[in-house]
């Protein structure tokens, strides 16, 4: 196998596992928002502020990845 070839590959699977868990997290985090909503409506103010902060705190591991994957590509040698 070339390196150029296993550079790639490796590119995309830091991409791939790297973006897997924030997806399931953000979902999870809107599920459990609109679940407190529901039961709570009053509250939706600090829910949707506390939902904002573990967002980007999720987003946040898949932006690393997605770092990682360009270093990979551009980078390495």
């Amino acid at each position: 196998m070339d390196a150029d070839a296993a550079r790639l590959i490796g590119a995309s699977l830091a991409i791939a596992v790297g973006s897997l868990g924030p997806g399931i997290g953000l979902g999870l985090i809107g599920n459990a928002m609109l679940n407190g909503v529901a039961r709570n409506p009053e509250a939706q103010g600090r829910m949707f502020t506390n939902m904002i902060l573990m967002a980007g705190l999720t987003e946040a591991v898949a932006i690393y990845a997605l770092v990682i994957s360009i270093l990979l590509i551009f980078v390495a040698s």
